[in-house]
């Protein structure tokens, strides 16, 4: 590549108007020279009082645009500094959300400890000392899969821990049920309510105590899962089972439903040890689906039922069993 050719790659490119301009530019520079050194002074004078005529021009055209450009620059400018302004508000509201949201969940923690030393009278054995951080994780591992819409209340006397509520949770995003029963409402309802929120499906609570059932409903209201859960009120009433009577829900409670493919059986309570958890199955089993899955709080479980195959470790924290309908059971039409 020549010199010539380096030189001119280098010179910046001009437009149209502007090729035009320093041509003619040129023209008169050279056409002055001309006429001076044949001795045409006057003429060699105008056409530099033209040239001058030309530069001037140029120059308040160079300037306007100029200022132009200025103008646009201190609007985008301003513009971007109000957009900034504007992210750095948001920045800090969704960080001074975020301090709240955290602060609700320190509260909470709080909450479950001091309930927790009620319970045990301020003398936690050292075994549930030893659980407690473990119970901790487990608190937060629910709060990272569920954004409550309000207040979550302190857990009860027969609320499942954390840990269950964990298991039982990650069991239900498994397994995606169409239709849980859970016997004996709570707090748990609302966990349940938010997982099937989720999934799509549908919870059914039982509970004997009335006044424990309206709580449960306002609880449930208060975040917004009036349409995935449903508390009905269900008190005790004898049902006959092999000749005995045993204390359970009213069955009226459970008249409208079937292919049931999820229960959850942590109630009723039971008094003096009594096993009010034997008759569930009886009660409820012409009501589930082909295949169900059934939890039962707890690690024992009847002997009555003892053709449900266990599908966790014996001594597990909760009894899990599957349910398969065989050709001599006959489930509930709708």
């Amino acid at each position: 590549m020549s010199t010539i050719s380096r030189i001119h790659r280098r010179l910046p490119r001009l437009s149209g108007p502007q090729t035009a301009v320093m041509s003619v530019a040129g023209v008169l520079c050279a056409a002055a020279a001309a006429t001076a050194l044949t001795g045409h002074t006057g003429i060699a004078v105008a056409l530099l009082a033209v040239l001058g005529c030309i530069s001037l021009a140029t120059s308040m055209l160079l300037f306007r645009r100029l200022a132009r450009a200025q103008r646009a620059g201190v609007i985008a400018q301003r513009d971007l500094r109000t957009t900034v302004e504007e992210m750095q508000r948001r920045l800090v509201a969704a960080v001074e959300r975020e301090r709240l949201t955290a602060g609700d969940r320190h509260l909470e923690l709080a909450e479950a400890i001091a309930a927790l030393r009620q319970l045990t009278g301020g003398q936690a054995s050292a075994a549930r000392l030893a659980a407690l951080p473990a119970e901790f994780e487990a608190t937060v591992q629910l709060f990272q899969g569920f954004t409550p819409r309000a207040p979550m209340p302190p857990p009860g006397e027969h609320t499942l821990d954390p840990a269950g509520l964990l298991d039982l949770l990650h069991l239900i995003r498994l397994r995606k049920p169409r239709l849980v029963l859970e016997l004996g409402s709570g707090v748990s309802s609302v966990w349940i309510a938010y997982a099937l929120e989720k999934t799509g499906g549908r919870l059914i609570t039982l509970d004997h105590d009335a006044g424990f059932a309206r709580r449960t409903r306002a609880l449930l209201s208060a975040h917004g899962l009036d349409k995935t859960a449903e508390v009905r009120d269900a008190p005790l009433t004898p049902v006959g089972i092999d000749g005995h009577d045993h204390p359970w829900y009213d069955p009226e409670a459970l008249a409208d439903l079937h292919d049931i493919d999820f229960v959850l059986i942590d109630g009723p309570p039971a008094p003096d040890g009594e096993d009010t958890r034997h008759p569930a199955l009886h009660m409820i089993e012409n009501r589930l689906a082909d295949r169900a899955t059934v939890v039962a709080t707890g690690p024992d479980v009847p002997a009555s039922w003892s053709h449900l195959t266990p599908e966790n470790e014996p001594g597990s924290r909760h009894a899990v069993l599957s349910f398969t309908r065989t050709t001599a059971m006959v489930p509930v039409q709708a």
